[in-house]
């Protein structure tokens, strides 16, 4: 029975329906806007970021609500609308009055702020999604939505890789892509994905393979029946843990979301992007075995591109890159081929706690033989590899404890079984400290022998490897209009590492403001710095280069101003440094300015105009820019010059949407672009791209 207190909280909830209803008239948060919040701050430690199809679910619940009386911890984490925190407060709340009566009573929800509730809004249903376990499989294929995407693009100035009349690249400067997807909501998921990148050959070679360079396939049903909680075939993600073994779903790193730094994703999910790694291309299936029990099981095989070494008999490297555009590159291409399996057992005691056993293993049937260097003494030499870990979650009160541990299962390699030695562990909490402040800590201790070819865990360096650190992530929503986000981080690595020949420490720190007027205006300030070692090339004369720290520190100012409800224009001034005392001080700013139109009629367009000033790559500024459909970027600006782009977008054809885009960098010094077979003789680079989207 419900108690008093408790029918109070609702009933105020509802009582406040009026309140947030006012807010749902015109309601437009779209899931470009969501996706461009998430991603923005995601890549700001890489190089050019992706679409991540991971968010495509989002488009799928916009049509078919996710049910908030059914939702798992795993789907709503999933989605990358809410915190952990938020996640086991929903469900605490949930089980508290055994169920949802209306999604307006999400206010009643403690931590849940009206910003988060406002992104959801447009996702989740009460008593209306499709998570009925009974829906028969004709009726998943028969229904729900398909999509078919057709992209093609290139850069309008000819590189140097194409220089004729003996071009280096085989092929021409098109990128084309394409992709047929069917899904019904989050339980069907079925297509094929093909991409040609540039400089690769599609036809006009008898000498080489012709047609589209990648080529993707997957079918994947979630939820057939009430044994059957996941079946993959072709290719699919598999995530176990928080990434100490295997992870190749989506996970934040360090962030302006301060205390979602738990890995999250469910265990098994359909892949249907054109990465050409961090997938299994093979079959998966999550077995219920009762109410408490659950178990995965997944094998795939596929061919890597590898780096043949000198000996012709191993390579020296697996290839991230995905490119094969030289006969260098082509003679590589498919050389290794990997077997990756493995398996998790999950037990659930109680409905707050989450007990997980891996195993992944990874056969190459080519030796992987990295070139004898001191930072690499600890790398995976061989054939064979295997990993096992113990994973955990408990939610208790206020508190949520998450972690995992793992070492060696086995390792064939060229130093024996006992190559494999050191163990990985991570392990974090995220606590609520009342309703408007959120805390979350991490400790992580990967021993710089512990190896798994595809582990991506929380850290400072990718890998798992070689790295103890304490992170300690903050946020306050002091006000209703009011939100702070702040972090600390402090690592330390106790081997050397690539260009770095000497033991390392960093440390890093961000500190974000944020002001919002709800569908008017969205302004913050933000500061950070991070200081860690960098290796200064000291000339063949040294055979250790001499190792100093670097500080890299930014300051940003964001405003984003709604002038109508269907123009908003958006303003960024980001300056920073990079200090040495190799190189001193070096100074850089970047300033641009967007318009979004994005009206109820057929037609909308975005545009920006920037200008950046830099003295090179050592200071540079990740900027988020709006692409065609599935296709938006985070790209460095640095160097002196002027960046612009217009997107236009028409809908006025029934189930048919068009886009294209221009791009344009220009540089004001005099310098060319690009560099080694990417170089031009020009002082600009223009890169146009044209996209037909068909929803049936």
């Amino acid at each position: 029975m419900v108690g008093a207190p408790s029918l109070l909280l609702r009933s105020g909830a509802l009582l406040g329906l009026s309140v947030l209803g006012l807010t749902l008239n015109g309601q437009e948060q779209a899931t470009e806007q969501l996706i461009e919040d998430v991603i923005a701050q995601d890549a700001e430690e890489g190089g050019e970021f992706t679409f991540n199809d991971a968010f495509s679910l989002l488009e799928g619940y916009e049509r078919r609500p996710l049910d908030l009386n059914a939702a798992t911890a795993e789907e709503l984490n999933a989605t990358y609308l809410l915190s952990p925190l938020q996640t086991d407060r929903l469900l605490a709340y949930r089980e508290m009055l055994g169920g949802f009566i209306s999604i307006y009573e999400l206010q009643a929800v403690p931590g849940l702020d009206l910003e988060t509730i406002r992104r959801m809004l447009p996702f989740v249903a009460v008593g209306k999604g499709l998570d009925d376990v009974t829906v028969p499989l004709a009726t998943l294929l028969t229904r729900g939505q398909r999509e078919l995407y057709v992209r093609g693009g290139r850069r309008l100035e000819r590189a140097r890789g194409y220089a004729l009349p003996d071009p280096s690249y085989l092929g021409s400067p098109d990128r084309l892509y394409l992709k047929f997807r069917q899904r019904y909501g989050n339980q069907l998921s079925l297509g094929i994905v093909a991409e040609k990148d540039p400089g690769e050959v599609f036809f006009g070679r008898a000498d080489v393979r012709r047609g589209f360079d990648y080529y993707g396939l997957h079918f994947f049903v979630r939820n057939l029946n009430r044994r059957v909680r996941a079946l993959a075939l072709g290719d699919f993600s598999v995530s176990f843990g928080q990434g100490l073994i295997l992870y190749t779903g989506f996970g934040f790193g360090k962030s302006s979301y301060t205390t979602t730094v738990a890995r999250s994703s469910p265990t098994l999910q359909p892949y249907a992007s054109v990465n050409e790694f961090s997938f299994v291309r093979g079959a998966g299936l999550t077995l219920a075995l009762g109410k408490r029990w659950e178990t995965s099981v997944f094998a795939g095989r596929q061919r890597r591109t590898g780096n043949l070494a000198a000996d012709s008999l191993s390579v020296s490297s697996l290839s991230l890159s995905g490119y094969h555009r030289t006969l260098n590159e082509l003679a590589d291409r498919r050389l290794v081929g990997q077997t990756t399996y493995g398996g998790q057992l999950k037990y659930r005691p109680h409905n707050r706690i989450t007990l997980g056993l891996n195993f992944v293993g990874e056969h190459l049937n080519t030796t992987l033989l990295p070139r004898n260097q001191p930072y690499n003494r600890f790398y995976f030499r061989g054939t064979d590899l295997g990993n096992v870990s113990v994973d955990y979650a408990y939610r208790l009160r206020n508190f949520s404890f998450f972690g995992e541990v793992a070492g060696a299962a086995f390792c064939c390699g060229t130093e024996g079984n006992s190559q494999n030695r050191g163990l990985a562990m991570l392990h974090g909490v995220n606590v609520g400290l009342d309703p408007k402040a959120d805390l979350a800590l991490v400790y992580r201790r990967y021993a710089p022998g512990y190896r798994a070819l595809n582990a991506r865990p929380f850290g400072e360096t990718a890998g798992g490897r070689n790295e103890t650190g304490l992170y300690l992530g903050l946020e306050l929503r002091p006000a209703l209009r009011w939100r702070i986000n702040g972090y600390v981080d402090l690592w330390r690595h106790p081997w050397l590492r690539y260009t770095i020949d000497a033991p390392s420490s960093g440390q890093e720190y961000r500190f974000r403001i944020t002001y919002t007027v709800k569908r008017k205006l969205d302004a913050y300030a933000e500061l950070r710095s991070e200081t860690k070692g960098y290796g200064i090339d000291g000339g063949e004369a040294l055979k250790l280069d001499p190792v100093v720290n670097r500080t890299r520190f930014q300051a940003r100012l964001h405003a984003g101003y709604r002038i109508t409800s269907a123009l908003e224009w958006r303003s960024r001034f980001d300056v920073g440094y990079t200090e040495d005392e190799w190189k001193g001080r070096q100074r850089g700013f970047m300033f641009f300015q967007d318009l979004h139109y994005r009206p109820l009629g057929p037609f909308g367009c975005s545009a920006r105009v920037a200008v950046f000033s830099t003295p090179g790559y050592d200071v540079r500024f990740y900027e988020y820019e709006n692409g065609l459909t599935y296709n938006a970027r985070v790209l460095p600006y640095y160097g002196n010059g002027l960046r612009s782009f217009l997107l236009l977008r028409y809908k006025g054809i029934r189930n048919l949407t068009l886009e294209t885009r221009i791009a344009r960098t220009q540089n004001t010094d005099g310098s060319t672009l690009g560099s080694g077979l990417e170089a031009t003789d020009r002082t600009h680079r223009t890169e146009i791209a044209g996209q037909v989207v068909w929803r049936w």
